[in-house]
């Protein structure tokens, strides 16, 4: 049916076609729906059972459940910090509400933009926002307001893909940059004790709080010298102020798990991320620079949701097999170094990812260059 409906409407948005000026929308439309039937004429090429569309489509279902728990998570510390009590019903509809309007907002500024651009090159519209468009809200605190996060969406597109040539040409992770973008223009907004908890109602669930109400993060109690452990089954569970979809080892856990098992995430790139946080985190422990303990770094903050993913971005990491083991591992160092070495800013991971962004061409050069070293040198021997 859905094929019969987009034969019946083609030829209005051919050439010729009175639609003919919304062609890379209807093209983006047919391509999401159903499996293009176009193959290749020349060239030599390999046919795969998996394009980017679907390779997008498995992120997006990775995230699923670091978004449901995020949205659960929202109503529990709004219906917490207010002193209610609610049904799981009540705390995860607050919390839907509360999202919802992020991801839409993402959604339709990013996409907007990628139809626009596509439209004026006169190109198919590329697949890589659907991904970014759920990373962006998923990264940011509840109470962002959704003008600076259209801004932010904005800029990350126009600056970050659209500028280098669009998905798969862009050096920086989209979704990152968003957040250093607001990170940086608005700090207010986005750390300290006042933005990890939606202080209004919604649709009468919960109740207003008071602007003066804060509530910190325990990486940010930790920064300000009078940190208190949480107990290790909220860290794991993720019931704690944080970005929406940062909190819960678990949900991220079952995305990981998804990533790897469809080969989409390198698990080199993945673990190498953590053991570099380990080991640095147990070092600063061990000489008294951080009150934290090594598991304590990695399960608080968006350590985990970075090492899964953003490192493991297959456009914007290393490329190379032996050079993901570097690029991770390089990635958990500096995450931590910056956690423990700027008690301004509690949060590495942006940082770190942003930093090694830049060096993963860098890391697969040397890889490469060295490869072919080895094998002139074989050559000649032989």
């Amino acid at each position: 049916m859905i094929k019969k409906f987009f034969d019946k409407i083609r030829p209005n948005f051919e050439a010729g076609g009175k639609w003919h000026s919304l062609h890379s929308l209807f093209e983006g439309m047919e391509s999401f729906l159903l499996v293009p039937n176009r193959t290749s004429a020349v060239g030599v090429s390999v046919h795969d059972a998996i394009d980017s569309k679907r390779i997008m489509s498995f992120v997006v279902i990775a995230l699923l459940p670091a978004l449901l728990f995020g949205m659960y998570n929202v109503g529990y510390q709004h219906y917490r910090a207010a002193g209610l009590d609610g049904t799981f019903l009540e705390l995860f509809g607050y919390g839907f509400l509360a999202v919802l309007p992020k991801i839409i907002v993402s959604y339709v500024v990013g996409l907007g933009i990628e139809f626009a651009v596509a439209q004026w090159k006169g190109e198919e519209i590329q697949e890589g926002y659907l991904v970014t468009g759920l990373l962006v809200p998923l990264i940011v605190p509840v109470s962002c307001p959704l003008w600076m996060l259209a801004l932010a969406v904005a800029f990350s597109v126009i600056f970050v893909k659209e500028i280098f040539g669009g998905t798969g040409m862009n050096i920086f992770n989209p979704a990152i940059v968003a957040r250093a973008f607001l990170f940086f223009s608005y700090p207010n907004q986005m750390s300290g004790e006042n933005v990890w908890v939606s202080k209004e109602s919604i649709l009468g669930l919960g109740k207003d709080l008071p602007d003066t109400f804060t509530m910190a993060t325990p990486l940010g109690t930790a920064s300000a010298g009078h940190y208190v452990a949480p107990p290790l089954d909220d860290m794991i569970i993720g019931l704690m102020p944080g970005s929406i979809g940062e909190t819960s080892v678990i949900a991220i856990a079952i995305g990981a798990v998804i990533l790897l098992w469809t080969r989409i995430a390198s698990w080199r790139t993945m673990v190498s991320v953590f053991v570099g946080g380990a080991l640095t985190a147990a070092l600063f422990h061990s000489l008294g620079a951080t009150p934290l303990m090594w598991y304590e770094h990695l399960f608080l903050g968006g350590f985990c949701f970075g090492a899964v993913f953003m490192a493991t971005d297959p456009v914007t990491s290393a490329r190379t097999e032996q050079g993901k083991y570097i690029y991770g591992f390089l990635i958990g160092v500096v995450a931590i170094l910056v956690r423990v070495a700027n008690p301004g800013y509690p949060e590495g991971m942006m940082l770190a990812i942003l930093l090694m962004n830049a060096l993963a061409p860098l890391i697969d050069y040397c890889f490469v260059q060295r490869n072919i070293s080895k094998r002139a040198k074989r050559a000649a021997h032989k």
